[in-house]
């Protein structure tokens, strides 16, 4: 009943639609990040994958501490400015009212959304790069393997756009598509004319 009634205020305060941008953008963020990264060390054929991973394992854990951290500051002060505004009309103390409590519920729902997003997506695209470590003996280069992935990662993300937005899903998920493959051509000219 408690539970009902906390996903209640949750969507009152539009906790589901703010946690959905936080979701794609920072998804968006971390795939993109994630794929700059093993273009740039396939252009540069990097042979010696465990400084790969290391490397794209410190930007995973910096893009979830970012996320985690600056989306909790930003909707903690929206929703405590909210909350002053509230009660400076109404005249009355709403920190232990549903709604003050659901204040506080916010920033910590959306914070783990937008942290946990880029990490997800970040280790799904580097899944080619642990396995490949681990076998040795892949038929294609495991850096190509992880830039495919993160092309079907930052598609996916563009159709769940679209299915929200109701846009047509596939337009929209070749809209981030492009803007990836955009990214990797860029990298590629810059590593061929270094």
């Amino acid at each position: 009943m408690i539970f009902n009634k906390k996903q209640l205020l949750l969507h009152v305060l539009r906790a589901r639609s703010i946690a959905r941008r936080y979701l794609f953008t920072n998804g968006f963020d971390g795939s993109l990040t994630m794929l700059g990264m093993v273009t740039g060390f396939y252009v540069a054929e990097m042979k010696d994958l465990s400084v790969a991973i290391s490397a794209c394992l410190g930007a995973t854990v910096a893009l979830f501490i970012s996320g985690l951290s600056s989306a909790y500051l930003s909707e903690k002060a929206e929703r405590e400015k909210e909350l002053r505004e509230l009660e400076q009309a109404l005249l009355v103390n709403l920190k232990e009212s549903d709604y003050g409590h659901a204040s506080r519920y916010l920033p910590i729902l959306v914070a783990l959304v937008n942290g946990l997003a880029p990490l997800v997506l970040s280790l799904v695209i580097l899944l080619p790069l642990f396995f490949a470590e681990q076998l040795r003996s892949l038929p294609s280069s495991p850096f190509l393997n992880s830039i495919f992935v993160a092309l079907i990662c930052i598609f996916s993300l563009g159709v769940f756009i679209g299915k929200i937005s109701k846009q047509f899903w596939l337009w929209s998920g070749l809209r981030t598509l492009i803007t990836a493959i955009v990214t990797v051509i860029i990298i590629l000219l810059f590593g061929l004319s270094i």
